[in-house]
């Protein structure tokens, strides 16, 4: 599940405006490679909306299905806010629907599983039915 939880107006290209809705996935907690401590995070991802500024306020707090996984991308160049450090990052954070997520490992699960019998087909090209 991911939970709505900010929205942000954003410009076009043509300058008219719409807004994002920032989705959050649940807690986490990361082993901090510098200081061996764990610390607490949570996945965020942005997708755009249709809706109005009332509506995308009214929509802060709604739960749907689905998750936020990583994709990778070309690389791009990132300032960190806090620190004024910019870095290079070749992946991205985007929201799937439950949907989108389990036919993928459902079809990894059996393509594995499969072994195929070539002794129930037919070989002279007539069909038989078994008895």
């Amino acid at each position: 599940m991911v939970r709505i939880v900010k929205y942000k107006e954003r410009q076009k290209e043509d300058g008219t405006s719409f807004f994002v809705l920032e989705l959050q996935g649940g807690i986490e907690m990361v082993l901090s490679k510098v200081t061996g401590n764990f610390y607490a995070t949570a996945k965020r991802a942005f997708i755009p909306s249709t809706f109005d500024e009332q509506t995308c306020t009214g929509l802060i707090g709604t739960e749907m299905p689905g998750s936020i996984i990583k994709e990778e991308c070309e690389p791009f160049e990132y300032v960190v806010k806090e620190t004024g450090e910019e870095i290079t990052l070749s992946h991205r954070w985007v929201y799937v629907t439950e949907d989108a997520v389990k036919p993928k490992q459902t079809a990894v699960k059996y393509e594995q599983n499969v072994i195929a019998n070539s002794d129930v087909f037919s070989k002279n090209g007539i069909l038989e039915h078994a008895e």
